[in-house]
């Protein structure tokens, strides 16, 4: 299964780490520099989740964002209904 969330699409992306040197112009030096740049990678924060989706409970790699949003809807742990209730449908 690959590191990408099921509902939004996030994914692992590439960026620049970025190093500086000096003293910024607003605090009196001359501004500051960049003395070295290498790649790095930005992970989605995934957390495996049960959830239900067309009607099925399944496991899913989903985002911390998409929990949030409310875009996992999570399966019952139990059938909160009287058993009266239980015994008269039956």
């Amino acid at each position: 299964m690959p590191r990408v969330c099921y509902f939004t699409g996030a994914r692992t992306t590439t960026g620049n780490r970025l190093r500086y040197r000096g003293r910024a112009k607003y605090l009196g030096g001359i501004g500051k520099k960049i003395t070295s740049c290498t790649r790095r990678t930005f992970k989605p924060n995934l957390q495996t989740v049960q959830a239900v989706v067309d009607g099925r409970t399944r496991r899913l790699k989903v985002s911390t964002r998409a929990i949030r949003q409310g875009l996992v809807v999570k399966p019952l742990r139990r059938k909160y209904a009287s058993t009266r209730l239980l015994a008269a449908s039956e």
